[in-house]
């Protein structure tokens, strides 16, 4: 019989360095110089508190644990049907979990000795999205057709499917034990704007949401432009995407901004701030261009350019020639011309850092807490987006901003920042960390100066590794970005080692996040178990149900058959349902 146990209300005897709030996991230092910020309006050093209970998760079950594989990829899979064409989806079997032995030799008998340590849900690149945004750059398809998806107006309706899908989870799919958190690893909104910021929120907090600006009656984008560009559900148009197979929906758009309900997630959630969230389009560090804030809120849009000036401006953003939106903003003059009327909006203003912030301490989208999601005042104050918080007795969580406030989508970290990451794992020695980022060490080469910071070194994705490397506790980096199951190990001359965890989006098919559950295996290796879980929509679409459930399983059928959709996502075996074996430091 397993000894695996709870990891749930064990915060007796605690080390006093790591004592944490009533309220749940909070914040160890927000980067400003504090060991531990209880509550949103005060600081508290440790040796201040002695009695202090775990992380807020569920109710452990009655022990002996027992794995919960229900709604995992452990028990099926949404799978393309045969045939060619626009492909329907249906049940598929499971992936296998496949044992990973680079970093340490896993021992026989191990699942009979081992102990739960934490377990936790990521979720990454939401790309909540505002369909009908005016600065969305929907016209590079003329000249890629990846550069719009026929899904993008279920978004909300697809994350509140996630957010069921890992309330149903009763326990960790191989320890059994229970959920601590969940933590969103970046571009959780894809365009920096304001409503998408709060439709984000409530998804996740619990909340009604009605998926839709400008006109309050009806969508005002390109599915309804009449250009054959994009698909148009709702008319006879034989548009590009139909001559491909997709579906003639009558009332789709209608339905896609319908009002929504979220029951939020029923454990605590941290977040991680990513590109999209931090920059304009997730590329541009233009926060101070009126002309393009007037853009945004106002009533016009542009759809539709030729395919050669919509390469031209595809190139300066892939080589990262326009960092700051000088040339995007004449690029958009040159076309006001073409620009079509929509209704203007003022909540599709871009937010700062300061809002994003603030939006994520305002207690109206608290849900089950903790204050702020990882975030403080001490966060506000500083104009910092990083923070750590404690897990469970025996680890921490670190939450990196790899962004980089200088421009372009590639990521980096400022000397300030980690030196701040090595300080944070050097007092917390005695427990282990799994450090969480947006952006992925291969991603981490923009070192482009902060605007706020300019006399600031940038650090590489190889200096965080070296550093992570150097710290025996650190079991993990966990990250997105990439919208692919990618999973690295990593190791230092000295035998330190831990795993790089990279997990596909919620936006591009197969639509997944991530268990992952740290497991003590008594004989000298921890165990790291990763399972990917889908959305609770059916995986069999009905295109006559146009409900909330029935656009979630659309939109993970449409993104399946998104022209240009990669294949490959969802990774390899070996990068999916895992056992990742490591030694212990």
């Amino acid at each position: 019989m397993s000894r695996t146990r709870s990891v749930a209300g064990s915060g007796q005897g605690i080390h006093r360095r790591s004592v944490l709030a009533a309220t749940g996991a909070v914040a160890l230092s927000g980067g400003v110089g504090y060991a531990l910020r209880p509550s949103d309006s005060q600081a508290a050093t440790a040796e201040e508190t002695t009695q202090a209970v775990a992380a807020s998760s569920r109710q452990a079950p009655a022990a002996p644990l027992a794995p919960y594989t229900k709604g995992t990829t452990v028990a099926s899979v949404a799978t393309a049907r045969a045939g060619s064409g626009y492909r329907r989806l249906g049940d598929g079997p499971g992936w296998q979990r496949v044992v990973r032995s680079e970093l340490a030799a896993p021992k026989s008998g191990r699942a009979g000795r081992r102990t739960a340590l934490a377990a936790f849900v990521q979720l990454t690149d939401l790309h909540i999205i505002d369909a009908q945004h005016p600065l969305r750059l929907e016209y590079l398809r003329s000249a890629d057709v990846h550069a719009w998806r026929p899904h993008e107006a279920l978004t909300v309706q697809g994350a509140i499917a996630l957010v069921e899908r890992i309330n149903a989870l009763r326990g960790a799919p191989v320890t059994g034990a229970p959920l601590h958190f969940a933590m969103t690893t970046g571009d959780n909104t894809d365009n920096n704007a304001k409503s998408e910021l709060e439709w984000f929120l409530k998804v996740m907090s619990g909340g009604r949401i009605t998926p839709n600006t400008g006109d309050p009656r009806r969508y005002e984008g390109v599915q309804n432009s009449g250009l054959k560009l994009y698909w148009q559900p709702d008319a006879a148009l034989r548009d590009t995407d139909k001559q491909a197979g997709f579906p003639r929906l009558d009332g789709f758009l209608k339905a896609a901004i319908r009002e929504v309900q979220s029951p939020g997630l029923n454990l605590p959630w941290y977040s991680t701030v990513g590109n999209h969230d931090s920059l304009p389009m997730g590329c541009y560090a233009s926060h101070r261009d009126s002309y393009l804030t007037d853009l945004a809120v106002g009533g016009r849009k542009l759809m539709d350019v030729p395919a050669a000036q919509a390469k031209q401006l595809q190139t300066l953003i892939k080589k990262a020639r326009d960092p700051q939106g000088v040339r995007y903003h004449d690029f958009l003059k040159s076309h006001a011309r073409a620009m079509r009327s929509v209704t203007p909006d003022e909540r599709r203003a871009p937010f700062t850092t300061a809002e994003y912030l603030q939006a994520h301490l305002d207690p109206a989208f608290r849900g089950v807490g903790p204050v702020g999601h990882g975030y403080s005042s001490a966060n506000l104050d500083a104009g910092t987006q990083y923070y750590a918080f404690r897990i469970s007795d025996d680890v921490i969580g670190i939450s990196l901003d790899t962004t980089d406030a200088g421009g372009h989508y590639e990521g980096s970290v400022g000397s300030a920042q980690l030196r701040w990451l090595d300080r944070t794992l050097r007092e917390n020695k005695d427990s282990y960390a799994v450090v969480f980022s947006h952006h992925t060490s291969r991603t981490m080469t923009n070192t482009r100066p902060d605007p706020a910071r300019p006399h600031e070194r940038r650090r590489t994705g190889q200096e965080v590794l070296a550093l992570l490397g150097s710290h025996p506790n650190v079991l993990a980096w966990v990250n997105g970005h990439i919208h692919k199951n990618v999973i690295i190990p990593h190791s230092a001359p000295d035998g330190r080692s831990f795993w790089e965890i990279s997990t596909a989006s919620h936006v591009d098919f197969p639509q997944l996040a991530r268990v992952v559950e740290l497991a003590d295996n008594k004989d000298g290796t921890i165990s790291l178990f990763t399972t990917l879980v889908e959305s609770s929509a059916p995986h069999r679409t009905d295109f006559s149900d146009l409900s909330q459930t029935g656009l979630a399983s659309l939109y993970r059928e449409l993104s399946l058959n998104a022209p240009g959709a990669s294949t490959t996502l969802g990774g390899n075996p070996e990068d999916r349902n895992t056992e990742l074996v490591l030694k212990k430091g």
